[in-house]
């Protein structure tokens, strides 16, 4: 398994399958490892507990029964939850990997996995959420257009306004530069940004007004 991290109460990871042995091979391989774990069964509990709670990281099968695995993803875009998310399913379809990608999931694995592949990828995500949450402490998660956002884009976004430059942004990232760049042009087409001087006035102007304020 590795190290036991050391993990602070942040580190609340959700799982929803409605397959009971999956949920609790899940919980026991995370526990393990240092996360807090919520499991669910379907989406409405799912979906109700998010309202209440902040999970650091949610864990959900792509194929539930009745609704979609994308109609819940919606949900959890709707509901502004800041999680990353990561989604499992037992088909291998590309095609639908890209479009939960596109609804704001941040990673895809396949059925069945090995247990050191889940657990980096939750690692990873809980990574990626302090550093989100990290960003919000100076404004990077309130601007116009914010809510627009995936929580890629949004940490993308954190290393873009730290001056950091493509290939330093992947590598702190863990992706490519290319990917990097790809989700700079994202970003800048859902914030109407005409450049990257244009970006940073839109993210920073927010921030420098509550500054301003506080100082007076």
């Amino acid at each position: 398994m590795g190290q036991t991290l050391a993990f602070s109460q942040d580190a609340l990871v959700f799982i929803v399958d409605d397959d009971q042995t999956v949920r609790e091979t899940l919980a026991l391989l995370l526990r393990i490892e240092g996360f807090s774990t919520q499991s669910f069964s379907g989406d409405g509990a799912f979906l109700a507990a998010v309202r209440i709670a902040s999970p650091a990281c949610v864990v959900m099968d792509l194929n539930p029964p009745g609704r979609s695995g994308l109609e819940i993803l919606k949900d959890l875009s709707n509901l502004k939850c800041a999680a990353p998310i990561i989604v499992m399913s037992g088909k291998s379809d590309i095609a639908t990997a890209v479009a939960a990608m596109k609804h704001g999931a941040l990673d895809f694995l396949e059925k069945p996995f090995a247990a050191s592949a889940i657990l980096e990828r939750v690692r990873d995500a809980v990574a990626t959420y302090r550093r989100t949450s990290a960003a919000s402490l100076y404004g990077l998660s309130d601007f116009p257009g914010c809510h627009l956002l995936t929580s890629r884009e949004r940490e993308v976004l954190g290393q873009v306004a730290a001056g950091a430059s493509n290939k330093e942004a992947g590598r702190r990232l863990g992706i490519s530069p290319r990917t990097i760049e790809v989700h700079r042009a994202r970003i800048m087409d859902k914030l109407g940004a005409r450049n990257a001087a244009d970006l940073m006035r839109i993210v920073l102007s927010q921030n420098g007004a509550r500054t301003h304020m506080r100082a007076i």
